[in-house]
């Protein structure tokens, strides 16, 4: 049964390196910018949920939905919704559930990170809180944890490089048009294969990097025989969220997030469409070859052909379902709690004609994934116009 879950407003800041603004500086100014996209006041809204992962080992604060409340001056709920990096996706899904059950009837989700005021192991060290204890005593980071899934994948499939670093390089393409990315420039193929090793086959340029950012939604319950509105609206009209292992050692495979075949196969079921239907994708590209498996995982090529499926241009801008029009984690950038939403704001914009330079053309149906950790929590999101 679809959702019909309106989005009233959307918004996103840049995202990138912000040293002059606080955590709650930024997600002031998304949840502004959605609030007058939405031509509402914070008088209309009812509760806030808001996303992060962070902000009590970074910033030391752990009560943060009463702290962006008061921020807001909004006299009502305010709640911190987490998961990981599926922090976004899983704020909105909660927000859904609670437009459901009648209990509010007019939300804010506001998704927001602050990472780049401290040190790249700082932030590794953070990040690896959404990984199992075990694979952290063993000195296992993400990078380290998406290279052994890429080995795998090269090895069961036939993978290489050069599949994973045009990931990459579709992406930074996408970035070089959004004036909101971390990165709004193009990188060569040449550029992503000689650029740093992290940890092999994975390099720099193959991974998302450590980013400011807030992004915001409005989101309401639609009424039954409600009058209809001159304004095009975008519905989410499904909302899953499937779950695995912590521990990658305990998976059947190593090369594929089976919680995303779960939450996708919900989802679709859930809105009522197919994979035809779909014309445009956010999905959880944080190493590059998460993206890869995403189009294999989600259902759009068989498993082994997701490198192939890239190279074949239908994912890139002009061709017939393009992916990351955003330019992705990896080149808008990755402030982990705003992630999912972020990937919500960007779909509604598309398919309501805001893309600019990066737009489009005719999209009526979008679909975001996002994903915590290396797919312990997975959240898939279905917008139609």
């Amino acid at each position: 049964m679809k959702t019909n879950i309106a989005i009233l407003g959307s918004a996103t800041t840049k995202f990138g390196e912000h040293w002059k603004l606080s955590l709650l500086d930024l997600a002031h100014l998304a949840a502004d910018e959605a609030l007058q996209d939405a031509e509402l006041t914070t008088e209309d809204i009812d509760a806030v949920f808001v996303s992060n992962m962070l902000s009590g080992r970074l910033q030391h604060q752990d009560h943060l939905g009463a702290a962006v409340v008061a921020e807001l001056g909004i006299k009502k709920p305010g709640l911190k919704v987490e998961g990981a990096c599926a922090s976004g996706g899983l704020a909105v899904h909660t927000a859904i559930q609670s437009l459901l059950a009648g209990t509010y009837e007019t939300v804010l989700v506001i998704g927001v990170e602050k990472m780049t005021d401290f040190e790249a192991s700082e932030i590794s060290a953070a990040l690896m809180g959404a990984g199992a204890e075990e694979e952290r005593a063993a000195g296992l980071t993400f990078p380290g944890l998406y290279a052994l899934m890429a080995k795998a994948h090269m090895q069961q499939y036939g993978t290489t490089r050069e599949h994973m670093a045009n990931v990459a390089v579709k992406n930074h393409y996408h970035a070089s048009l959004n004036k909101k990315a971390q990165f709004p420039y193009e990188v060569s193929l040449e550029k992503v294969l000689a650029s740093a090793k992290l940890t092999d086959p994975l390099t720099l340029l193959d991974s998302s990097p450590i980013t400011d950012g807030a992004a915001a939604l409005i989101l309401r319950k639609v009424k039954q025989n409600s009058p209809k509105s001159n304004k095009k609206t975008v519905f989410i009209t499904a909302s899953s969220v499937a779950m695995d292992t912590l521990r990658l050692a305990e998976r059947d495979s190593f090369a594929e997030l089976a919680a995303t075949q779960v939450a996708a196969k919900k989802a679709f079921a859930q809105a009522g469409i197919e994979h035809g239907d779909v014309a445009i994708m956010e999905v959880h590209d944080c190493f590059t070859i998460a993206e890869i498996m995403a189009m294999e995982d989600l259902g759009f090529c068989k498993k082994g052909e997701g490198g192939d499926y890239i190279l074949s241009g239908e994912t890139r801008l002009g061709g017939k379902r393009p992916v990351n029009t955003s330019g992705g984690l990896k080149a808008c950038g990755h402030p982990v709690g705003a992630t999912g939403v972020k990937q919500i704001v960007e779909i509604r914009d598309q398919l309501l004609g805001r893309g600019g330079e990066k737009q489009v053309k005719g999209a009526k149906v979008g679909l975001t994934q996002n994903v915590g950790g290396i797919g312990a929590t997975v959240v898939v999101h279905i917008l139609q116009l």
